[in-house]
């Protein structure tokens, strides 16, 4: 019964959030390096939230706080999958209606995916085979050099790091239409969204550089050479997430021997994909110490 509740519940948050959501392409046309894909896109529900696969047009959809409310803060929201779907509700549309209510501005990024195939079999069999090879990355003592070996894993990951650079030039181009500042824009992202997020962190130009950052159980794939610009970390995780422990930790002493703003948070439970799902333990809270986090940092005016 509590499965199913949970599930109503979520499926009712998405249908009365709709009418406050606005939907923007990233890009004028298909999307750079994917004009050939042709894999259609697939909504489904599993683990009582709506998921999405097959992207090939990147799209913000787009949360603005009520004007009495609004900091002028803004986060660009990217879900996690492993690259081959994406957690859509659960780590997209209810951070950034918490996000919302808070008066922090909010943009979900639906980034380009991997084709994982058309039928439920094929899902099944490219997903497992996908996620293989990402684990194999990050637990390698050479991920850069693990990363090269695997072009396909490469190359969605670097497109999908182009729409989160893209997302950030599209939210801080458009600052004045969205009553924001145009230099307090960050991007969270979880699991592979923190992928993203990291990627976008050490490799941007000045107009795709987020102001802040917050890899929720990310970690980085490939060389982690901080940036002389790199933006102020927010990082939380739990001890018992056997997948990102590891990387964690290397992030930590990156972030920290560059002299960077840093605040990690590791809880003793949670483990993978604790998101926004309440289980009566202290990691329920982390969004609320990531809102102290930013008005500490200056970010919430």
């Amino acid at each position: 019964m509590k499965k199913s509740f949970s599930g109503f519940l979520l499926f009712f948050l998405s249908c009365s959030l709709a009418a406050q959501q606005t939907l923007v392409p990233l890009y004028d046309g298909p999307a750079p390096g994917s004009e050939k894909w042709t894999q259609k896109e697939v909504e489904y529900t599993q683990w009582g939230g709506k998921m999405v696969r097959n992207v090939v047009h990147p799209t913000l959809t787009v949360f603005l706080p009520e004007e009495s409310k609004a900091t002028g803060a803004a986060v660009v929201i990217a879900p996690g999958g492993g690259f081959c779907w994406l957690s859509w509700d659960t780590e997209g549309i209810l951070v950034a209606d918490w996000l919302r209510a808070h008066g922090i501005a909010a943009f979900v990024l639906k980034y380009r995916l991997a084709d994982m195939g058309q039928t439920e079999e094929a899902f099944q069999r490219n997903s497992q085979e996908f996620m293989q090879q990402i684990i194999r990355i990050a637990n390698s003592d050479d991920p850069e050099e693990e990363l090269q070996k695997h072009e396909e894993v490469a190359n969605v990951i670097a497109l999908a790091q182009e729409d989160g650079r893209q997302a950030i030039r599209h939210v801080r181009s458009n600052a004045s239409k969205y009553d924001i500042d145009p230099e307090r824009i960050g991007l969270m992202g979880f699991s592979a969204g923190g992928i993203l997020t990291l990627g976008v962190a050490l490799h941007h130009d000045a107009e795709s550089r987020p102001d802040f950052i917050a890899p929720i159980y990310g970690f980085a794939l490939g060389d982690l050479v901080v940036p002389a610009d790199a933006a102020p970390l927010f990082y939380a995780c739990a001890a018992d997430d056997g997948l990102i422990a590891r990387q964690a930790a290397k992030l930590f002493s990156a972030w920290q021997s560059a002299g960077k703003g840093l605040e990690f948070h590791v809880y003793s439970k949670g483990g993978h994909g604790f998101s926004m799902r309440q289980r009566g333990l202290p990691v329920d809270h982390w969004i609320e110490q990531f809102e102290e986090w930013l008005n500490t940092e200056g970010f919430l005016k």
